[in-house]
Formats: C-alpha cells, structure tokens, sequence
C-alpha cells in the first residue's frame, strides 16, 4: 500500500522538523512548507491525504489557507497552532477542520489524532463499504463519498464538518446524543463548555437537509439533552 502523504505547514522549522519525524517513524510520507507560496504549491502538484496547519504563519492568515484548502480539495485537516482562542477554535471546525491541537502539544497525542482522523475520513482501498447509499427522509446520502443529494437530486453541497456530524446522526438513529457527546463523535477533542460549534453546525446542516430549516424534523432539538435523528436510514436498493 502506498503510504498516507501528510503536508505540514508551519513557519517554525523546529516544528516542522519535530513532526516530520514523528510521521515518516510511523510510515508516513512527508513534505513541508514554512510558508503559504510553497504550501499552495504543494497543494496544486502534490497528491495529499492530511495537512497538519499552523494559523500563526508570519504575514497570512492561516484561517485564509484554511478556507482556499477547503475550496481546493476535501481533504483532512488539523490544525496545530499556538493560537488558543475559542473563537479562533471555533471557526476553524467550522471551516470544515477535522481536529483542532493547541501548542506545545504531545507527539503521542498528534500521531493519535492523525490516524483517528484517518480513520474517520478515508477507507484504505479494497475495503468495501457496507453500505454505498441510504435514503433519508427523501434524502439520498453517501457519506463515504461526502455526497448529499436533495429531494429533487441536486447536490447539498455538504462540507467535511457536514458530512462529520451527519454520520454522528446516521449512526446513532432516534437516540438522543448530547452536545457533548456530539462533540466526541464529530471532533474528538477537548472542548470548553461554553464552545457553541455543535449549535452553530447542527443550524448549518439544518440548512441544508431539512424541508423547513426554521422547524426542523429530520434533527430535533432534545430539550435538556441535545440532539436526535427522528428517522432510520434505508439502505438504497
């Protein structure tokens, strides 16, 4: 099997050092950038399975990078920056990151999170899906493929944190899941209790699926608890 590719951008070269070698120790293929020129180039010319990105880079925002990767391609994110701000947290997963790690960090801890992200967004091939699609509610859904297909069947154009908290739903049918519970599922981080990205990504989602978003009935609102899926998935014939 050819090894998983993981960009690394970062502007501090210690860091970049550390978790190169952290990575190619576990199989994996590396390649770095310290700044955002060579981490576009990387992007447009590289085949890339995970980018690890810092939001402090000298004169960028990595937010901006961030939002043009998920313009670009749907592939894994982490973020790993010595930004600590809920808020700067916040619009990260919401941009459509798949982890969040605060610095200094824990190389057994980063490794971690990069193979639990692996495996929550990518299938090694060969492997067969259990289920290609399902319908939902009218909804034609394959998460594995992060397609979504309307009621007329046009695309919901569903982001990875969409498709992240629909499979949360999808697996766990007509169970009440709470927000923390939510979190565990979609991000598998800490979080602080006042962090209202579930809220702010069930809304969103709402958007998308719900016949009447402003009184949803697909996800309902459980009141003291969180969150449910009012209806089993079918698999498609």
């Amino acid at each position: 099997m050819t090894p998983r590719k993981i960009l690394i951008i970062d502007d501090e070269t210690k860091v970049r050092t550390v978790l190169r070698k952290a990575f190619e120790s576990e199989g994996f293929d590396v390649v770095e950038a310290g700044d955002i020129a060579t981490a576009r180039r990387h992007l447009t010319a590289t085949p890339l399975d995970l980018v690890t990105l810092d939001l402090n880079l000298r004169g960028e925002d990595g937010l901006d990078l961030a939002r043009e990767i998920r313009s670009m391609r749907q592939i894994p994110i982490i973020m790993i920056t010595g930004k600590g701000d809920v808020i700067d947290r916040v619009v990260g997963l919401e941009l459509g990151a798949d982890d969040y790690i605060a610095k200094p960090f824990h190389l057994r801890e980063v490794l971690a999170r990069v193979k639990t992200v692996f495996r929550r967004s990518a299938r090694d091939p060969g492997v067969p899906n259990c289920v290609e699609s399902q319908t939902l509610d009218g909804l034609i859904i394959d998460l594995d493929r992060m397609d979504v297909r309307d009621r007329d069947g046009q695309s919901c154009e569903v982001t990875a944190a969409d498709v992240r908290l629909l499979r949360a739903f999808v697996d766990n049918p007509l169970r009440p899941l709470s927000r923390d519970r939510l979190m565990d599922l979609v991000n598998g981080t800490d979080w602080s209790p006042l962090d209202r990205t579930i809220d702010n990504q069930v809304a969103r989602l709402r958007k998308k699926i719900e016949r009447d978003p402003a009184n949803p009935e697909l996800i309902r609102t459980v009141r003291g608890v969180g969150y449910m899926l009012a209806e089993r998935p079918v698999p498609q014939a």
